[in-house]
């Protein structure tokens, strides 16, 4: 067994690491995935370098331990694990399942134990043991043939603790670390050690005498009166502290070495549970699985060279086939219809020279089954043909019977509907650099197999979403959506390249202030840009008191600054440094190169993804321009009207989830202060706080704001302690001070939870389901996170409804008035227009009217508008 290698994974503390070595992360779905994510490239990195022909992932039993007999506050005084990484859990032990990584646990025992075990059974035998953990505790198992990794900084870097490293740094053996934990204790595991004597005091004694007990043999040699007394009054305490921090390396395992062997991971398990957690990135770089599937039908395509010739019926699936999703920009190939019986492919240059077939396409009264409306819509626009008389589109139909399904493409959905007559875009297309036009009857064939998929799927999906009771939510809500936003993608938003140039010319010069400033404050100049310069001076020179180390140096990530802001005031400009230095390269550069030839940016709206039935934008994300800063919100003055002689014009509702829980919830409290036109923030303050307006102060506001907010996102004290800086104690303090103000919230939290579990769902006013299957789970990381989504989704789905409804009345209040005016974006509660200057006092009055009346509810939803000559001066 010479040449095995055997790795051996502390399962709980990567996790933890993990954890918080990253920013709390959601997906799409509102599942946290910090955790499994920082994990997963942990173990990329380690089976890349380490190359395991054995691997097991240990992982604790249980808060009780062998240990507690002996210490009753063995890890006594651990805080809580936050919800976020519970709930974190079922999807690593999923995710290991997927690599087909062994997983072992043992009832009373330690992962620490399990390993030690294993660690000494490969060093009997004589086989390299590697063992990776962010627990240093595990140090004392290091031998000639183990060596114990311990995680530092980040999730990737380790430092590997050989006898020889652990000589070098410690001057002792890897079996005395037991010994020094005996001395000194552990906080983090709540091992007491004897009081006063820290790390260097104990390595100091275990060079002079060897062991604790050797302390203790010959305590007249120790020299320091007050240590000797120390010592002395915990002797049994320093024994029994020896004894906790002991692996034991005779645990009663049930596997053996042979039981671990590793052959790789299970590819195509691996990437569902990534497509599961919106792992993009680590999918992206996964080998494609673009082998060909197996046809069991042929089909009839015919190639039209002449529009005239086409069989139309006033009820046809139509596709439009590009190669690849860019709608906007892609080349259209080509068109397929059918009405059941026929299959036709017309070339986009036949269907445009074509009045027939661009007539049929225009005529309303002409139904067409797509697969996506809005693609169809836009991607048609450009060449000049309007289409009118969507009444089915798959992709939204899926979306709306199955929320968490992340379907983009037929093929997809034909699958999950055992429909596999259609192949994927990359086994005709290819992927990447290699993507390629095949010949027109390749294409010809693909498209038709895809619209003959549309036709033969549209009326199960319409028969579920009937039986759902949420065909009116499809009909009524998406399908007319899907148009408008098809609409306002192509009409997109002009941007002013020079303004954008301009406000990164500011931003230059602002930067190079803050340089002078930095530098004058340093004492000289460095590259601030630079983690090990920048520690170098922090705490070097100006002595400010490091929190975090890494390999190279000093931590100065955003999070340690943070923290130490108080101290120094160069922290200040220096974070300030860092987030203009963002917006100048990730917004200025990167929104440059998203304007089209017509000097406008055409966002695409993502309709059929969020589980809670938000809206998205991607290339570019307009969504997410930063507006705290001052700098961050100028970048909207660089959207400007499309014509001379108009402005844009901007529509906000004001805290619409607040309004929505209220409604729900049927809070007395809540309802009155909406009604009487309070600050919620501020009355939630008074209540919680116990004070009157006048004593609410700015952070008692500020508190309560993020508690209002967080309640809607199913926050934890974890999270609402992160957002507020403060305790998680404090924070849970908060949370239930704030549900005892308003107890029809608690009520209204019990009672989803409860509907929930009896359904297997939830839904928003509008009738929008999100099934919850972990609701019922024995598993409490699972149901807990599934009883918070419970909570959350009415109330953010409900409002994601509103602002879509408010979309289709004011589309059509603008038609009905013949305005000029345009709907441009909708960005989180935002509406958007440009319009002609003279209709601006008509748009003051009809979109408020419009988007307050959108909905009813039993309290009154309430719009704010402004306008001006760019988007910024509609704030």
């Amino acid at each position: 067994m010479s040449k095995e290698k055997v790795v051996l994974l502390d399962g709980n503390s990567l996790a933890y690491r993990a954890f918080f070595a990253l920013p709390l992360l959601t997906n799409d779905s509102g599942i946290h995935t910090n955790a499994v994510y920082g994990f997963t490239m942990m173990l990329q990195n380690i089976l890349s370098e380490e190359k395991p022909t054995h691997i097991l992932v240990a992982w604790d039993a249980g808060k009780t331990t062998f240990r507690h007999a002996t210490f009753g506050e063995y890890k006594g005084g651990r805080q809580k694990t936050p919800p976020e990484l519970s709930e974190q859990f079922p999807y690593l032990r999923k995710l290991l399942d997927a690599y087909e990584i062994p997983q072992y646990e043992l009832d009373q025992y330690e992962a620490d134990d399990i390993i030690g075990t294993l660690s000494k059974v490969g060093e009997e035998k004589g086989v390299e043991v590697v063992v990776i953990s962010g627990d240093k505790d595990l140090t004392q198992l290091a031998s000639d043939t183990t060596t114990v990794c311990i995680t530092r900084k980040g999730i990737t870097d380790l430092e590997k603790y050989t006898p020889a490293h652990i000589e070098e740094k410690y001057g002792l053996t890897p079996e005395k670390i037991i010994d020094m934990k005996g001395l000194m204790g552990d906080a983090s595991d709540n091992i007491p050690g004897v009081p006063g004597v820290g790390e260097k005091t104990a390595i100091k004694l275990l060079k002079q005498f060897e062991t604790v007990e050797g302390v203790y043999e010959s305590l007249d040699a120790v020299s320091g009166k007050k240590l000797k007394e120390n010592l002395t009054a915990n002797e049994d305490q320093a024994i029994m502290s020896k004894k906790l921090a002991t692996i034991e390396v005779q645990a009663p395992i049930t596997i053996a070495l042979d039981d671990l062997s590793y052959k790789g991971p299970h590819e195509e398990k691996v990437k569902a549970i990534f497509e599961e957690l919106k792992f993009k990135t680590l999918l992206e770089k996964m080998t494609p699985q673009s082998e060909s599937i197996e046809m069991h039908e042929t089909i009839e395509v015919d190639i039209i060279s002449d529009g005239d010739t086409v069989k139309l019926a006033d009820e046809m699936a139509v596709h439009v086939e590009m190669k690849d999703e860019k709608y906007l920009s892609t080349n259209v190939l080509g068109v397929s219809m059918t009405d059941g019986h026929t299959i036709s492919y017309i070339p986009i240059e036949v269907l445009q020279a074509s009045k027939t077939l661009t007539a049929w396409f225009q005529d309303e009264s002409k139904k067409k089954y797509a697969t996506d409306t809005k693609a169809t819509y836009a991607s048609l626009l450009r060449y000049g043909i309007e289409t009118n008389g969507f009444e089915f589109d798959l992709l939204l139909a899926t979306y709306i019977a199955n929320p968490s399904s992340s379907y983009t493409d037929v093929a997809s959905v034909a699958k999950e509907f055992n429909y596999h007559e259609v192949e994927s875009d990359e086994v005709i297309y290819g992927k990447g650099a290699k993507k390629a036009v095949p010949e027109e009857h390749v294409i010809a064939e693909h498209a038709g197999r895809k619209v003959k998929a549309v036709w033969s799927l549209k009326p199960k999906l319409e028969e579920q979403l009937r039986q759902n009771e949420q065909f009116d939510l499809y009909h009524e809500l998406e399908m007319p959506l899907a148009k408008i936003l098809g609409k306002m993608e192509s009409t997109g938003v002009k941007t002013d390249l020079r303004i954008l140039q301009q406000i990164g010319v500011e931003l230059s010069t602002r930067l190079s202030e803050l340089e002078s400033i930095i530098y004058e404050m340093a004492g000289q100049p460095f590259n601030i840009n630079s983690p090990k310069q920048l520690g170098e001076i922090l705490f070097e020179k100006i002595g400010l008191t490091p929190i975090k180390k890494t390999k190279t140096g000093y931590s100065t990530a955003a999070d340690v600054l943070e923290k130490l802001e108080s101290e120094h005031e160069i922290i200040g400009f220096i974070l300030t440094y860092r987030q203009l230095g963002k917006l100048n390269s990730t917004y200025i550069e990167g929104l440059s190169k998203e304007i089209h030839e017509d000097g406008k940016i055409h966002t695409r709206f993502q309709q059929a993804l969020t589980q809670t039935g938000r809206l998205s934008s991607i290339n570019p994300n307009l969504q997410n321009i930063p507006i705290r800063l001052e700098e961050g919100r100028k970048i909207r003055a660089a959207f400007v009207p499309s014509e001379p002689g108009w402005m844009m014009f901007a529509a906000d509702y004001s805290q619409i989830e607040l309004r929505v829980l209220a409604h729900i919830s049927q809070d007395e409290k809540m309802i009155a202060a909406f009604r009487e036109g309070e600050d919620i923030h501020t009355k939630t303050a008074m209540d919680v706080f116990g004070v009157d307006k006048d004593g609410v102060s700015s952070d008692m506001r500020r508190t309560a704001k993020a508690v209002n907010f967080g309640i809607v996102y199913g926050i934890s004290d974890y999270g609402l302690s992160q957002s507020l800086n403060i305790t998680r104690k404090e924070a849970g303090k908060f949370i239930d001070t704030y549900l005892e103000t308003f107890p029809g919230v608690k009520q209204y939290m019990e009672d989803i939870v409860a509907d929930a579990k009896l359904k297997g769902y939830v839904v928003t006013m509008m009738n929008r389901r999100r099934y919850l299957p972990d609701i019922t789970s024995s598993n409490f990381n699972l149901r807990s996170f599934a009883e918070r989504t419970a909570m959350n989704t009415p109330i953010q789905g409900t409002a994601a409804d509103i602002i879509k409804k408010a979309m289709i009345d004011m589309d059509a209040r603008l038609e009905a008035e013949k305005m000029e005016a345009r709907m441009l974006l909708q960005v989180h509660d935002e509406l958007i227009f440009e319009a002609p200057e003279h209709e601006i006092e008509k748009l003051k009055e009809i979109v408020p009217e419009v988007m307050e009346s959108a909905l009813q509810l039993d309290v009154p939803l309430l719009v704010e508008s402004a306008f001006g000559l760019s988007w910024y001066e509609t704030k």
